[in-house]
């Protein structure tokens, strides 16, 4: 496994890798990306392109050069420049892309580089969930609050969003809880034992220990001696289809 300091150096190195926003969503990826390597390959080798399909990430990509200077010199040229009539914003991406890892690193280099890119996602999810939590709990100001007769407004409870008793504050999802060392296990199959647990969840390196909830049946806590063996084996066993199918795991981190 890469150490944190390898991890760190990493990320400190130049990056070969351009962001892309403002593109036109209509396109789809394949002649964007065709498109987008007429244009970039101008500047230097590229070895990928990601073009985001899903609908957060529309109009979006990443261009991989192989080496940082094709990048830096296609931020500089290509900023502004119209493409199906949007003009592209471009900058240098904050971090390596897994095409850059696989071609200038090794085996570990790789792996702790996707632990690192799976925490900060998980990191970021549970960002925004706090901060929509927030806003949901903020009072209307202004027309809003006047047209209630000067009373805040009660939070609206968002999907997902649920109270523990009377007055309880919103609790974040447990989809968006930010990583930590222990993974809590849920619908877990009847009749499922703690070795059963062990032989889905051991095979993770740092694996320390399952622990079962007494007189509770489809649950349990599995625990690593650190973030990174917890995440991969979060990203790895999350719905897997347990007992011929009949039942997929929920796995999340444990609330702090």
């Amino acid at each position: 496994m890469a150490s944190d300091q390898q991890q760190h150096q990493q990320q400190q190195q130049p990056i070969a890798t351009v962001y892309v926003r403002n593109l036109e969503e209509r396109v789809k990826p394949e002649p964007l990306k065709e498109a987008l390597r007429a244009i970039f390959s101008e500047y230097g080798n590229i070895i990928d392109i990601v073009a985001k399909t899903n609908l957060r990430a529309k109009g979006q990509a990443f261009i991989v050069f192989d080496n940082p200077e094709s990048a830096a010199n296609a931020v500089e040229e290509v900023q502004g420049f119209e493409l199906f009539d949007k003009p592209m914003h471009v900058a240098v991406a904050r971090s390596k892309s897994d095409a850059t890892v696989l071609q200038t690193g090794n085996e570990d280099e790789f792996d702790a580089h996707k632990r690192h890119r799976m925490a900060e996602m998980d990191k970021k999810k549970a960002l925004e969930a706090a901060e929509e939590q927030k806003r949901l709990k903020r009072p209307l100001v202004g027309a809003a609050a006047d047209a209630s007769g000067g009373r805040p407004a009660k939070a609206a409870r968002g999907a997902g969003l649920k109270a523990t008793g009377a007055g309880a504050p919103a609790q974040l999802p447990d989809e968006y809880l930010p990583p930590n060392r222990i993974l809590f296990v849920q619908n877990l199959p009847d009749g499922f034992t703690k070795d059963d647990v062990v032989a889905i969840f051991g095979v993770f390196e740092g694996f320390r220990e399952v622990r079962m909830v007494p007189g509770r049946t489809g649950i349990a806590f599995v625990e690593y001696d650190a973030e990174p063996g917890a995440i991969v084996a979060k990203e790895q066993t999350a719905g897997m289809a347990v007992k011929d199918g009949e039942k997929a795991l929920k796995v999340t981190y444990q609330r702090q």
